[in-house]
């Protein structure tokens, strides 16, 4: 059987004015400059943060990092987004428009407060003041958003940028048919600009969507800085989750998926463990899709010799609980089959943990080999089992507890918020002048 766990600042050319340095001597601010003030204030843009009412760690990163560059933003959440960092800064004004989104009630009740959170959202975009919508993520009906929405959007005048964390979700998800592809067209056609994180991804655009490459830009993903990384230990972490201090820990997080390849890990770990017991496996994450996947690789574990040295915690794993699980693990490991970008990897760096990847999408390019991890063919589970071996041998297994610190440090200078801010607002500007 399974275990189960117990449980920089980017300047922007809208910038604002620094009050310090206008202050007399005798504490009073003159005139001028209470008037120079305001009309910063006046004139500062205002745009429009529509997330979708989830996705955290990206959705506060970048409503902070937008408002650290001089823009006010209407921030469209959620109850999961009521967080500090938000409610507490000035040129953040909290929408909670989604309100409650708890799975742990009746389906009609679902369907009442989807339907009551599409109204106000409708309503808003009626009577609000932003010019400029950039929606994060779309909303409970796809369909709907990518083609009725945008066009009552664009009828209210509105300019839209649109962040596309993947450029098509059903071909990832083995799902695709000609209705998605075709709203999705519609969708990126009505955009005024389009985000995406890889360059790959730019090229999946212009190619299959036929979007102008000028119309596409490529942004850092942008480093997970919202879950709590207090001063627990690895050592404390492994203790934690029974795990001894000589174990091998791997760790796989996140959607359970079959274009995670979970099942390449599963060959891999059984193969490994043939010639070493000293390997465990940490398996956290709930179940995405087809239950019938998650299922195959839960009897391959139970129906083999691994049981005893894997430890499950399938179900949502909240913000205050994540760092137990990358605090406790010595490697992350990604054995996608299909995937552009993974945060999952950014959220391993902000822990300091190194990664072994499939080399496929981007992942070999956000992967410095020996110095934050190694990359090994995708779908290969033989080549994933030596590359895992290759890992433990290495010097960065041998030295992670003085490496950490270097891969945090690489992280959040490549995929610093200030960078994507700085990016992304000079997108806004150029759409602002293009209008005046």
């Amino acid at each position: 059987m399974i275990n189960e766990a117990p449980i920089t600042t980017a300047t922007s050319a809208l910038g604002s004015i620094k009050l310090d340095k206008m202050v007399r001597e005798d504490g009073e601010i003159p005139v001028n400059a209470q008037l120079s003030t305001l009309n910063s204030q006046l004139s500062a843009p205002r745009i429009a943060l529509l997330t979708g009412g989830g996705d955290k760690p990206y959705a506060v990163g970048i409503g902070a990092a937008l408002s650290s560059a001089g823009i006010h933003v209407d921030f469209i959440g959620s109850d999961d987004l009521k967080v500090p960092e938000l409610l507490s800064n000035s040129r953040i004004h909290f929408r909670n428009l989604r309100g409650d989104q708890r799975p742990d009630v009746s389906l009609p009740a679902k369907m009442m407060r989807v339907l009551i959170y599409y109204a106000k959202l409708i309503l808003y975009a009626a009577t609000s003041k932003p010019e400029l919508f950039h929606i994060l993520w779309n909303n409970k009906f796809p369909l709907f958003d990518c083609t009725v929405l945008m066009l009552y959007y664009k009828l209210l005048g509105k300019h839209v940028v649109f962040t596309a964390h993947n450029v098509n979700a059903g071909k990832r998800d083995q799902n695709d048919s000609w209705l998605n592809r075709m709203s999705l067209k519609i969708q990126y056609g009505l955009c005024d600009h389009i985000f995406v994180h890889t360059e790959g991804m730019k090229t999946e655009m212009t190619s299959e969507f036929r979007i102008p490459e000028n119309k596409v830009t490529v942004i850092p993903f942008g480093i997970n800085n919202t879950v709590p990384n207090t001063s627990l230990s690895s050592g404390e972490a492994k203790r934690k989750l029974g795990l001894n201090g000589n174990d091998k820990t791997m760790l796989f997080f996140g959607n359970i998926a079959p274009y995670k390849g979970l099942e390449y890990l599963i060959a891999a770990f059984n193969g490994l463990l043939k010639r070493d017991r000293s390997y465990r496996l940490l398996i956290v994450g709930k179940p995405k899709g087809p239950e019938s996947y998650w299922n195959h690789v839960r009897r391959s574990i139970e129906s083999s010799t691994i049981g005893d040295r894997v430890i499950a915690k399938i179900e949502y794993v909240p913000d205050e609980d994540t760092e137990l699980y990358f605090k406790a693990a010595d490697v992350l490991i990604l054995p996608y089959a299909h995937v552009f970008q993974s945060g999952v990897l950014f959220l391993g760096y902000s822990f300091g943990l190194p990664a072994i990847a499939a080399d496929i999408g981007s992942l070999r390019e956000e992967i410095v080999d020996g110095k934050t991890g190694f990359i090994f063919k995708p779908r290969d589970s033989s080549d994933l089992a030596r590359t895992i071996q290759t890992y433990f041998n290495s010097e960065l297994f041998h030295n992670l507890e003085s490496r950490r610190s270097d891969i945090k440090a690489y992280a959040n200078e490549r995929y610093s918020w200030h960078k994507v801010a700085a990016i992304i607002t000079s997108v806004y500007s150029r759409l602002s002048t293009s209008t005046k």
